[in-house]
């Protein structure tokens, strides 16, 4: 089940924040995700969020600032089983478009986004941890036929 994110899950949407950047980001120093594990959760707790319960169990949850997508994250033992997929199309049902970052070396979220309909637009830094990002579009397209 997708939902708003509560205040009650907050705690937990900031620990499965850390738990899945540290798997999926180990060329990031882990002390760069626990320095910043206080700010994003104040962030976390302004965002539009929106969580994928599965069995009373948190296991992905989307953060949104307007169009642009802060992430989309899914526990490890919870990947590869269409978790991610459901939250991004729950956004793209709210959203007429989408843009967000990810890095150059997350080849998995590239493939992702890419099989998602997203599309890469241009090329940058994440000047705080010396690695490049891409940066990658969505939008609807209207596909009705005269």
């Amino acid at each position: 089940m997708i939902r708003k994110m509560t205040q009650d899950d907050l705690q937990e949407v900031v620990a499965l924040w850390l738990e899945a950047n540290l798997d999926a980001h180990d060329f990031i120093s882990q002390s760069y995700w626990l320095t910043n594990k206080e700010d994003v959760a104040q962030a976390l707790s302004q965002a539009e969020v929106y969580v994928y319960e599965q069995d009373a169990t948190l296991a992905g949850f989307v953060g949104l600032d307007g169009t642009y997508i802060a992430g989309i994250f899914v526990s490890p033992r919870h990947r590869s089983n269409g978790i991610g997929k459901a939250l991004l199309d729950d956004i793209k049902t709210l959203k007429s478009e989408l843009q967000l970052a990810v890095y150059q070396k997350n080849k998995g979220a590239i493939n992702f986004y890419k099989r998602e309909g997203f599309i890469t637009i241009e090329e940058g830094l994440d000047t705080i941890n010396n690695e490049k990002e891409y940066v990658m579009h969505w939008e609807i397209t209207d596909k009705l036929i005269n």
